[in-house]
């Protein structure tokens, strides 16, 4: 049994092993210490809040399951390896999105994106305030939805989350090549996007 003092909290790898032991709380400990981390993931690829709650909890029941599977060697692991969990996860989740028909609630509509392009124009020409932040993350969530959602998932952790592209490399798997030209596609993408309405 892991021996805490008083005011200390048990590390991840002292609450898995916990769990393995059969104490449920201690996975509630992890979910609680890690569900932001993987919120944060799934935001990368899915624009809605629900789509993001169902990532957080599918990561979480296939965390829960694999945890046997869960060997960590530092302090970061358990954050790292649920990460993958959860990017494995957005990824099934996009596989099954694509077999079903396109949902259009997240498309710029030709008026929509030049009503928000005139508001940015207007609010940018006086003092940054409230609305002009708000107009602003709302007209990028808005293009960022256009992207396909890996693209979408890179450009947010390399600009949002300041992640390194060898960074990024390590949470999806892939390559440090193909993280550049999803990066650069993905812009190229958004600037055609706005030549439309500027």
């Amino acid at each position: 049994m892991d021996t805490l003092q008083p005011h200390e909290e048990p590390t991840d790898d002292a609450l898995v092993r916990r769990v393995r032991a059969g104490d449920e709380a201690a996975f509630e400990k992890l979910f609680e210490r890690h569900r932001l981390r993987v919120a944060r993931v799934a935001a990368r690829f899915f624009p809605q809040r629900e789509q993001v709650e169902e990532i957080v909890q599918e990561a979480f029941v296939k965390a829960y399951f694999a945890l046997d599977s869960y060997a960590g060697a530092h302090a970061s692991s358990f954050g790292a390896w649920l990460s993958q969990i959860a990017v494995n996860a957005a990824y099934d989740e996009l596989r099954r999105a694509r077999r079903r028909p396109q949902n259009s609630e997240t498309n710029l509509a030709g008026e929509e994106a030049l009503g928000l392009v005139s508001r940015v124009e207007r609010v940018a020409s006086n003092e940054p305030d409230i609305e002009s932040s708000l107009v602003s993350r709302d007209l990028a969530a808005k293009l960022l939805a256009r992207l396909e959602p890996e693209d979408r998932a890179v450009l947010t952790m390399l600009d949002a989350d300041g992640l390194s592209v060898a960074e990024i490399s390590e949470l999806t798997g892939w390559t440090n090549s193909k993280v550049k030209v999803r990066a650069h596609r993905a812009r190229l993408s958004l600037r055609r996007v706005l030549r439309k309405y500027l």
